[in-house]
Formats: C-alpha cells, sequence, structure tokens
C-alpha cells in the first residue's frame, strides 16, 4: 500500500508535470514544494492527510532524502533525520531550508512510472489539473529563484489601490467589488464580498506569516506557529 510520502512524491510530479515540467530535471526551492507546487489547501485530498501537522511531517521525511526521491543540500537532510528522529520533532524546521534547493530523482520518477504509468503522464491540453491552472501561470522560462517573486508579483498586482499593504505580498482580508483574485485573475462578484474565488476555488480571507509562511486567518492578530505579530 502506498504510504503518504509517495503519495505526496507522487503528486509533486504530477503537478511539476502539469505546471513546471522543467523543474524535472533542474533544482527548485524548498519553499516552493509547500507554497506552490504542492500546499496543502489544494491537495490534502490527494495526499491523504488529515492535519497540517501530518502533511508537515510527511514533507519533512521526503526532504530529508527518505526513499531517495528528493536529492538536496546535505546538511539540510541530515539536520532534518537528526529532528525527525527526536522524540517531539520541530515540524516546522524545514521552513528555515526554505531557499535550499533540491531536485527530482530520475530513478524516483522512472519507479514511479512504472508503478503507477497513468498517473504521473502528462494531462491532456483540453483538461489541465487545477492546480496546474493556479501555480502554471508563472513563466517556465524564469530562474528557479525567480518563480516564487513572479508569483508574488501577481498577487501585489490584484491587490486594490486602496487596500492596506500585504505581508510578504499576500493581501489581508477578502476582495471585494472591482478586484480580480490573486492567484487567478478572475473576475470576482460585483458589489459583494467574496471569501472564495468562483473561478479557482482559493480561500481570499487567509494571510500568510511574514517571518514562517504559516496560513493564518484574516483576523489573526499573531501566528499560532512562531508567535510573531501580523503586520
Amino acid at each position: 500500500m502506498m504510504d503518504g510520502q509517495e503519495r505526496m512524491f507522487r503528486r509533486l510530479v504530477q503537478n511539476i508535470r502539469s505546471g513546471f515540467p522543467d523543474l524535472l530535471t533542474r533544482p527548485f526551492e524548498v519553499s516552493a514544494i509547500h507554497q506552490h507546487l504542492v500546499p496543502y489547501r489544494l491537495n490534502r485530498g490527494e495526499l491523504g492527510l488529515d492535519s497540517a501537522e501530518e502533511y508537515e511531517l510527511t514533507l519533512m521525511r521526503l526532504l530529508s532524502g527518505a526513499g531517495g526521491m528528493l536529492e538536496g543540500d546535505p546538511d539540510m537532510q541530515a539536520a532534518l533525520r537528526t529532528e525527525l528522529e527526536s522524540p517531539n520533532p520541530d515540524l516546522s524546521l524545514f521552513r528555515a531550508w526554505g531557499t535550499s534547493t533540491v531536485s527530482v530523482s530520475l530513478a524516483a520518477v522512472r519507479a514511479l512510472e512504472v508503478q503507477t504509468p497513468v498517473a504521473v503522464r502528462n494531462p491532456s491540453p483540453g483538461a489541465p489539473t487545477r492546480q496546474a491552472e493556479i501555480a502554471g501561470r508563472a513563466t517556465l522560462e524564469l530562474p528557479t529563484s525567480q518563480v516564487t517573486a513572479t508569483m508574488m508579483a501577481s498577487t501585489q498586482l490584484a491587490t486594490p489601490p486602496d487596500s492596506m499593504p500585504a505581508a510578504a505580498g499576500v493581501p489581508q482580508a477578502p476582495h471585494v467589488h472591482g478586484t480580480g483574485c490573486r492567484y487567478c485573475g478572475g473576475e470576482l462578484p460585483d458589489g459583494r464580498e467574496a471569501h472564495f474565488c468562483p473561478h479557482c476555488g482559493q480561500n481570499l480571507s487567509v494571510k500568510q506569516c511574514p517571518a514562517c509562511s504559516t496560513e493564518l486567518e484574516a483576523e489573526w492578530q499573531f501566528c499560532i506557529t512562531c508567535g510573531r505579530q501580523g503586520e
């Protein structure tokens, strides 16, 4: 039976093929996985994980090099393995290595194709996955370090000019009349406050901690992971 780490790796390969096919053959930043490639809120059903804590534990195992699925910084992988072996591991430790790079093991991809050949093939052009529709808008020709910056810049362009600046480029409140979805750019209903985008389904009422990127409700004043006060 496929475990959580194998499901996460399979989902990562699927989403890379759909939105960023060049990342199959070159390194990308650790932060890109949980922020754009396999974010928990968009993939929890496919991952079969019941909580954000279980997601973070599974991601730490994947990043640690377990199973040989991801190749990365030896120091990072050693630190994550050590933390995972502790009685009460800090599940947010991988965020400290957000700018480190990892790459997909092509041997692991080939093994995955043998096990589930249909699941990892490219979707047909007429039926892109929801993840590709949201994440695949980044320019694929950009260097890996600019992928996140491109996505955040598109978010800032969707922010109403009269709203308060958001921490890390993420708006702090739901969109209202006259604005577009900060994720897909789709038009939002006129004269109504929108908490979810009717086009891509993204939650527009959440924000991210500027220190550790944990998702926070718009009305929260402090981060539930690191305790930092919101901006």
